[in-house]
């Protein structure tokens, strides 16, 4: 029997139910990134146009030769930022002081196989040891202790994130990919707003974001305001923001799914010229036609495949506003990703995060997703 589909409900931020559709890690990766991947999928006929879309970052030579070795197995390995720049069409968020830090973060992992996955956030206010690295310019930015995880982006850009996620995890990064606010209003508009379901209202003055309970079919940006809420849900830790983009993403996905980009030529152009001109990669990934080989490599994983989760953390007892790496339950995350294999759910039993999951996120079909 055919699954029936239902809206995701959020609480503030809540999983909808499996729906056993393709390419739902494109989805999982996060709201823009996901866009950007769909869209994609079906570019072969127009690509070589959106090229020039695209700015690409050398990740490789700003990292050079000290970095964890590459797995030897066919998985591959994708850090995900989103960026909370000031700059351009970004300054309505803020006064632009030249610098930007990651505001959201995700490491997505892909099997050999290419068959299943796992998305690991990280929360932004986790301190972290910073290793030295280089800027765009050759500037080079000293290591640092106990600082937040989303300052490394802010002191020394993409290549600095990347091998800050490296010296936390020891894996290597095969790709990067970032997304901006400006592009993520856009590509939610141009697939006509996102449809969630909120069991309770959220009201937060700083965002401006005022919605009730009940049913919404969210603009670019209202979607914005949700992904990016903290003071609105829960105890206003980062841990339940993560948990409401989780959900978001999982709206997504059935939205691209329902208005059917393949069978419309015009909107999947017009989604894939606003995706291309939304993000920032590495040079891997910096033309068309290599985000389309992406895609292909990604569009065999169904929702069922895929595990969500939350860097495990403790509350820093310093700081109530800050979390600190759970020692034994991060190595078994990363430990997992090395070898391939799926995340143990012990790793996330207990932590911060887990606390986060259950105050907050309710699925909507009685199925954890």
């Amino acid at each position: 029997m055919a699954e029936q589909e239902q809206e995701p409900t959020v609480p503030a931020g809540a999983r909808g139910g499996h729906r056993r559709r393709r390419r739902a890690l494109v989805a999982a990766s996060w709201t823009v990134a996901a866009a950007l991947l769909l869209g994609a999928a079906g570019l072969g006929f127009v690509y070589f146009t959106l090229d020039g879309n695209i700015a690409g970052v050398d990740i490789d030579a700003r990292l050079g030769s000290d970095r964890p070795e590459d797995m030897p197995h066919g998985s591959v390995d994708i850090l995900v930022l989103g960026s909370d720049s000031r700059a351009g069409e970004n300054d309505e968020y803020g006064d632009d002081d030249g610098s930007a830090r990651s505001d959201t973060a995700m490491i997505v992992h892909v099997n050999e196989a290419h068959d299943r996955a796992t998305i690991i956030s990280v929360p932004r206010d986790t301190l972290v040891s910073r290793p030295a690295c280089r800027k765009a310019d050759g500037t080079r930015v000293p290591a640092a202790e106990e600082v937040m995880f989303n300052e490394a982006y802010q002191a020394g850009g993409p290549a600095c994130a990347v091998k800050t996620v490296e010296a936390i995890t020891d894996i290597r990064m095969d790709h990067y990919l970032e997304v901006d606010f400006a592009g993520f209003k856009e590509l939610v508009d141009t697939l006509g707003g996102v449809r969630i379901t909120l069991r309770e209202p959220v009201r937060d003055a700083d965002s401006h974001l005022d919605l009730t309970a009940g049913p919404h079919n969210l603009d670019g940006e209202q979607s914005l305001a949700l992904v990016r809420t903290r003071h609105a849900i829960g105890n206003g830790s980062d841990l339940g923001r993560i948990q409401l983009q989780h959900a978001f993403l999982r709206a997504l996905l059935g939205k691209v799914d329902d208005i059917g980009l393949f069978g419309d030529p015009a909107m999947l152009y017009d989604l894939a010229d606003t995706a291309t001109s939304a993000v920032t990669t590495d040079t891997g990934l910096d033309s068309a036609a290599d985000l389309l080989g992406l895609a292909k490599l990604l569009e065999d994983i169904e929702s069922g495949r895929i595990d969500m989760i939350t860097m495990p953390v403790r509350y820093d007892p310093k700081d109530a506003n800050r979390v600190l790496p759970l020692p034994g339950r991060t190595d078994q995350v990363w430990n997992a990703l090395r070898a391939d294999r799926p995340v143990p759910e012990s790793a996330t039993e207990g932590g911060a995060g887990a606390d986060s999951d259950a105050d907050v996120v309710r699925p909507s079909t009685g199925e954890r997703g």
